[in-house]
Parts: structure tokens; sequence; C-alpha cells
């Protein structure tokens, strides 16, 4: 039996924050965001839409471009580093709101690296173990909750969204995942962290006036970082799975900067036109990029069966990895 994903879907909230936008809450400039991100504009979930209820969304739409119903998941797995709660998990919301009441649920988190850490993750556990026959995995993130806005480096950067898959067992050999590479080094974390919420640095009235809840990041060093992890993560993949980057079709990256998802790119010899980025128009939505991007390349019909997509992504932790899809 091969592990098979079957349906995709991915979500984005109403509300649509431009350049301009952000021209009148803090210093910067529609074109200095436009040059350094290639980011024009992204979407901003309402104060009463939570991480959940994105998830359910995409999960919804991924279910119906499967065939199957929420009742048939035996597993949800949730990549997110903004839960509703603390207790309990994001994934267990979903459930809840989804009517999946078979499904065991939790969250992981790898920050923009969530999506591939995900896809190794669910495919692993379904094949160890049988009762595993369905499964939903769904990176999503609210990250207008935990985003300074009057930090103008880190602002005008991240959006919200949710992008989902659908795994399942099926009687044809083989697997969706040809290859996958995974990989963190924790000794970097602070060029890319939220200090602020846990046990270290509880959210009191004074941790929350110093902002120790928002995202705080060294966007220089994180480029330089993200752009080689990336690449050699992408090397890794392609030998173990005896592929070349001229065997690729599609290179779908973590949506973050233009510029990194252009190194990355030029680094491997993929051309441009083989390059898949909707960052735009959604700004960096951490572990919900390439389930967005995959979503909408997909259902546009760029993406085709028996396609070989390479996905990679870098994020906090700091973590990173790669994987090879056959479509």
């Amino acid at each position: 039996m091969g592990i098979k994903i079957v349906g995709i879907g991915s979500y984005v909230p109403e509300r649509v924050l431009t350049n301009f936008d952000l021209e009148k809450i803090v210093d910067t400039n529609d074109e200095w965001i436009r040059t350094r991100t290639g980011i024009q504009e992204r979407r901003i979930a309402s104060d009463t839409e939570y991480t959940s209820d994105m998830a359910e969304m995409a999960a919804r739409r991924a279910l119906e471009m499967a065939g199957s119903f929420a009742d048939q998941l035996d597993l949800i797995v949730l990549a997110t580093v903004t839960p509703d709660t603390r207790l309990p998990s994001a994934a267990c919301h979903v459930q809840r709101k989804l009517g999946a009441r078979s499904a065991a649920c939790f969250d992981f988190q790898a920050a923009c690296a969530g999506s591939v850490y995900g896809i190794e993750l669910v495919t692993a556990m379904m094949k160890n173990n049988r009762k595993y026959k369905k499964a939903l995995l769904v990176g999503c993130e609210k990250l207008s909750s935990v985003t300074n806005w009057s930090d103008r480096n880190t602002c005008v950067l991240f959006g919200d969204a949710a992008g989902a898959f659908i795994f399942e067992k099926t009687k044809e050999s083989g697997d969706t995942l040809l290859a996958s590479v995974i990989s963190a080094n924790g000794a970097d974390y602070e060029m890319l962290w939220i200090p602020g919420g846990g046990c270290q640095l509880p959210l009191t009235k004074e941790n929350v006036d110093s902002n120790l809840q928002y995202i705080r990041m060294e966007g220089n060093k994180v480029f330089k970082i993200a752009v080689t992890s990336m690449v050699n993560s992408c090397h890794e993949v392609l030998e173990a799975a005896h592929l070349k980057s001229e065997d690729i079709d599609w290179l779908i990256p973590h949506q973050a900067n233009m510029r990194i998802i252009g190194a990355v790119g030029e680094r491997l010899k993929i051309p441009t036109e083989k390059v898949i980025s909707n960052l735009w128009k959604y700004g960096n939505t951490s572990a919900a990029s390439i389930g967005l991007a995959l979503d909408e390349a997909a259902r546009s019909g760029k993406v085709k069966k028996g396609d070989r997509l390479l996905l990679t992504a870098f994020g906090g932790g700091m973590t990173w990895g790669s994987s090879i899809l056959r479509w």
C-alpha cells in the first residue's frame, strides 16, 4: 500500500492589508517593502477568527478534493506557532469543528518549516501504524496575533493563512513523498523567536509592556542562513531520491522573501519559470505558505499529475528541510 496525498486545500482571510495601508501605521513605504521583500499585500484575520477556524476551512476544501468526510479521519496534525489556546491543542479545536471524533490529534511547532516537517511526520506515522488510514495535516498561522505593528522591520512581512493536505493509504504502490530531509540548529534560536509566553518568560504585565509576546528577527542573519540551509537540504534530498535539479518540474519554496526565493532557485539552477511563488499577495504565512502555494498551483492546472515537486523551507528554531513529491 502507498501513502498518497489525495487532497489539498487552503484558506486566507477576507481582509487585505496593502503596503499603502501600512504606510499609515508605521514608518515605511510601498517601494521600500516591494524592493526588499517582494510583498505588495497580505491577508489579516479578524479578531474573532482563530487559527482553528482557518485550519477548518482549509481542511474542508482538502476533504472535498479528496472525496472524503471528516469522520473518516484517523489522525489530525497541525503545524503552528499560533494555536488558539495553550491547552488544548489547535488540532483538538479543529477536530471538534470538523466533527472528526475518532481522530488522534496534536500540534507541533517547526515554524516556517512546518509543512515540510509535517509531510515527513504524517507519512512515517501512517506507515508505522495500521490504524492511520486517512490523515489531515494543516499548516496554519495567525501571525497577525504575534506581530508588533510598530516594528517596521517585521510587521511588513507576515500574513495569516492555512494550507491543508489529506493523506490516504491506497492500494497503489509507492508514496507521494519520494524523499525528505529535515534539520534544525537550536543554537541560533534568537535570530528568529518570540521570547514571551512560555514558562521562561510568562506573560506578566511587565513582559507584555516590553513587547516580549511578539516576533523578533535579525533579518540579515536569517537571510544568509536560510539560503544556505535550504539549498543544502535540497541537494541532500535530490541525492536521496536519486534525482537531479533538472528532473524537478516545480520548485515550491517557503514564501518568505523574493530575494531568498530567487537565490535558492539560482543556486539550484532551476529556472524562474519553474519556481512557484505567491508571496506578493500573501506575504510570509509561515507553516501555511507551501500548502497555500501548492493548492493554488494545483487548482489552476499549473501543477499536474505526475509532476515532481521540490519543497523547501526555513524557519525559526532554527528549522529547515526539503521534500520531493510525485504529484
